[in-house]
């Protein structure tokens, strides 16, 4: 596996990242803990809930993925802001 892990340091942060067969990945969770050392994944929850997220995210897929469905995506942008909408990865992934 062609795997190079490194690290930079942000704000005081230490924040992973690294590259496979020429693609670059950053930690999501590495960032958010700059927000919330001592729960990340709350500071990504909230941010995953953030219409500009959502708008961002939708648009990003639709230039990145030839298969992208806006149809099933609106459901998204039809409930975000609501205090019960929820948006995990694995929701944006498999949509």
């Amino acid at each position: 596996m062609d795997k190079k892990v490194k690290s930079i340091k942000v704000k005081n942060v230490a924040v992973g990242f690294y590259t496979e067969k020429e693609t670059e990945y950053i930690s999501l969770t590495d960032i958010a803990s700059y927000k919330n050392s001592e729960a990340p994944k709350d500071a990504i929850k909230n941010w995953l809930r953030d219409r500009n997220t959502i708008e961002f995210m939708g648009l990003w897929r639709e230039i990145n993925n030839p298969y992208f469905k806006w149809v099933e995506f609106d459901s998204f942008k039809k409930e975000d802001g609501f205090n019960h909408f929820v948006l995990s990865t694995k929701k944006l992934i498999c949509n």
